[in-house]
């Protein structure tokens, strides 16, 4: 195996510099647009230039290892150049990792990921596949379960596969060699998973792989192992980690700072409205489809930061929901933001049946609402004076409320409920 030449490998590649034909350079445009990262792009340009002779279209892989119910619009990244194959007629390979998802992928963790259930790993299939559908046209997908070619190596197809790697190169991972020195533990398990995840792209002869930029290591190896395989290597398009709503870390469940697709488009709107001024030219290139250019010319000259971030979060909301919500939503966050005024359309909150002696816990309240996923998370929230009734803060996690019929519970800045008490 030659990881370490891959570089090296590139540039003399790169050196070559054909020339490429109008529609060559036309798809690899439209194929690339906001990656962080190519590797083998003028080995994607020969592939492009050979299916437009042949007709024969190439097959672009995505793997997905379903690990949760809830996607974020990080993840629609890869998921958008996945899509921009099959626009372009190619065969869009979607694998879901329902078996690398029970090994969990190690990249960028401290220490070994929890083992997932077979059970929780297709209850969390069947929610990735409904929530990707809102960016790919599912008609046009090849979904396929790693698990079907993983789960059938036996013993002996698994050391066969072991021997691809060594030790040394696994341990040069950055996640690895980091917990590695630290003396934290690496289990055997988690050094076999890049392994199968590169074992996929021989299985589905990928010409292509996507993946954040995070996976680099992983793309590289299903390099190798095609090459070994005597298949053509994949070219790898590696899209940037989109930074989260703290406009620091990458976006993630894990450190509260996403934003959900599937969330409701006044939540999504109202999210997109709270990023840091400084994230917006990135958010308006990787998460709506304006033209390049057109968005670098929204960034010259004078600015008003409200008015173009209204214009993305329109652009977003329009996008997984449609432009009738996006506007509604804009006008909402107008009303209820910008001039303190309640909503119209908050939910009811039903609760004959819920009270003890006529009052209930603040923190079963918020819980109850749906605005909180545990006790703990209405803690802090309310800790952090988040929580407001009728107005008013309550900030005693030991409160007992005694509501009343058209209070109105106020969670954060965007949700909303009303009292009904029966």
């Amino acid at each position: 195996m030659a990881l370490v030449a891959e570089e090296s490998n590139m540039a003399k590649e790169e050196s070559l510099d054909p020339k490429w034909s109008p529609e060559v350079e036309r798809q690899y445009a439209y194929l690339t647009r906001g990656c962080a990262e190519i590797i083998g792009g003028d080995q994607l340009k020969r592939k492009l230039a050979k299916s437009i002779e042949s007709g024969k279209p190439l097959r672009a892989k995505l793997g997905v290892d379903p690990t949760a119910h809830d996607l974020h619009l990080g993840f629609t990244l890869p998921l958008s150049r996945l899509r921009a194959f099959s626009d372009l007629g190619h065969t869009a390979v979607m694998i879901v990792g329902d078996a690398t998802a029970m090994v969990g992928d190690p990249t960028g963790k401290n220490k070994a990921r929890p083992q997932l259930t077979r059970e929780m790993v297709d209850d969390f299939a069947k929610s990735y596949l409904d929530q990707t559908a809102t960016v790919l046209d599912m008609d046009k997908v090849e979904v396929r379960r790693n698990s079907d070619w993983l789960h059938g190596l036996g013993f002996t197809g698994l050391i066969g596969l072991a021997a691809k790697a060594t030790v040394a190169q696994i341990l040069a991972r950055d996640d690895f060699s980091k917990r590695y020195a630290g003396g934290e533990p690496i289990h055997l398990h988690e050094m076999i998973y890049p392994l199968m995840q590169a074992y996929d792209s021989v299985v589905v002869e990928a010409d292509v792989e996507i993946g954040g930029h995070d996976q680099l290591f992983n793309l590289l190896l299903g390099r190798d192992l095609q090459r070994e395989a005597g298949q053509e290597e994949q070219a790898c398009l590696l899209t940037p980690l989109l930074v989260g709503l703290d406009g620091s870390k990458k976006m993630s469940k894990s450190f509260h700072n996403y934003i959900g697709v599937s969330e409701p488009a006044n939540e999504m709107f109202g999210k997109v409205m709270s990023i840091p001024d400084d994230l917006m030219e990135d958010y308006f290139t990787h998460l709506t489809s304006m033209d390049l250019d057109e968005v670098a010319a929204l960034f010259v000259g004078d600015v008003n930061p409200r008015e173009l971030k209204d214009k993305l979060g329109q652009a977003i909301v329009t996008r997984f929901w449609d432009a009738t919500q996006a506007a509604d939503a804009s006008e909402t966050f107008r009303r209820v933001i910008s001039e303190k005024q309640d909503p119209d359309d908050m939910p009811d909150l039903l609760l004959e049946g819920k009270l003890e002696g006529g009052s209930i816990g603040l923190i079963n309240l918020i819980v109850l609402a749906g605005f909180a996923a545990s006790n703990g998370e209405a803690r802090r929230l309310i800790k952090q004076g988040g929580v407001r009734i009728d107005g008013v803060a309550i900030t005693d996690e030991r409160s007992r409320i005694s509501p009343q019929n058209g209070q109105v519970l106020k969670v954060g800045k965007r949700k909303y409920a009303r009292f009904v008490c029966g």
